[in-house]
């Protein structure tokens, strides 16, 4: 009798699972073994036809300017997920542990937190370039009445503000996120153990280094996995900000932006052909699985260290 309703809850499982897979593997599987395979191919249009082996690959990390460009593209996608883990970690995990304390209208905080998710990147990208325009722009009229003219700079245009400026705005738009996982972490934790702690005369700062921040390692896990994968495919800011050209100079340039223009631009454009697009594509593919595992493989180490 177990075995034939152990099958069951198996065959149950599968038919649930089943649409899922498909699903996954005709629209994400699929078209990146795809992209694997043309990234041998060399040729003119949309399906290039000319088996080049591993040419794609040799150029693209040898010869000028595609090795340059990749490499741009890597520093910079290195330091936009470095500014945008800092401030989604720091602001998101305090906007949680203030909004699961006693305070009032802390419903509508969690609320509002998750508002700026909801909106499409390129609407964001859209306003913030409007806000921060050095002739009719908000922010730098805002600076102006200060008296803080000084600080004024053409924030997209400078390429040493440009990057951090959109790792900004993402990092604003998504903090929701963060805000919701770490909100989840911090309620699931036992009321019987913070209650005990503040018993023993625990103050908010040890409960938040000795309780809090243990208890929901994993979750800064996620949350730090989720950044990298978002930010090494990043395009979208890009493009709404800093054009597919990725102004000033490359210096906004991310893989998500240079597989863009790589595959779909013409060759005036930075145009390099849909093999070698393809080719980027995969590296980054590489990058991001790679990071995905060194991630976990990490955040499992600190989570038996804290066991």
């Amino acid at each position: 009798m177990k075995g034939k309703k152990s099958n069951k809850i198996k065959l149950f499982m599968v038919i649930f699972l089943l649409p899922a897979v498909l699903i996954y593997t005709v629209f994400l599987l699929l078209p990146i073994l795809d992209s694997m395979r043309l990234s041998f191919y060399s040729g003119k249009g949309l399906i290039p036809d000319k088996f080049v082996g591993f040419e794609n690959y040799v150029k693209l990390f040898t010869q000028f300017p595609f090795k340059e460009r990749m490499i741009n593209a890597f520093s910079n996608n290195i330091k936009f997920f470095f500014i945008v883990t800092l401030i989604q970690n720091i602001f998101g995990f305090f906007i949680a542990f203030f909004v699961t304390r006693k305070i009032i209208g802390k419903g509508f905080f969690r609320k509002i937190s998750f508002l700026p998710t909801t909106l499409s990147v390129l609407v964001v990208g859209f306003l913030f370039k409007l806000i921060l325009n050095p002739t009719w722009g908000i922010f730098d009229k805002m600076l102006t009445a200060l008296g803080l003219e000084s600080f004024i700079l053409p924030w997209l245009g400078n390429s040493l503000t440009a990057l951090p400026v959109l790792a900004i705005v993402v990092s604003w738009q998504f903090m929701g996120e963060s805000v919701l996982f770490y909100t989840a972490g911090i309620d699931a934790i036992p009321e019987e153990v913070t209650e005990a702690a503040l018993i023993d005369g625990a103050n908010p700062l040890q409960e938040l280094w000795y309780i809090i921040l243990p208890s929901i390692l994993p979750i800064i896990g996620i949350v730090t996995i989720l950044i990298f994968i978002g930010d090494f495919t990043q395009f979208d800011i890009v493009y709404a900000m800093s054009t597919t050209q990725a102004n000033p100079a490359f210096g906004t340039d991310l893989f998500g932006s240079l597989f863009y223009r790589a595959a779909f631009s013409t060759p005036v454009r930075g145009g390099w052909g849909m093999g070698m697009g393809a080719a980027v594509s995969t590296v980054m593919f590489f990058i991001v699985f790679s990071g995905v595992i060194a991630w976990l493989y990490f955040f499992k180490i600190k989570g038996q260290k804290n066991d």
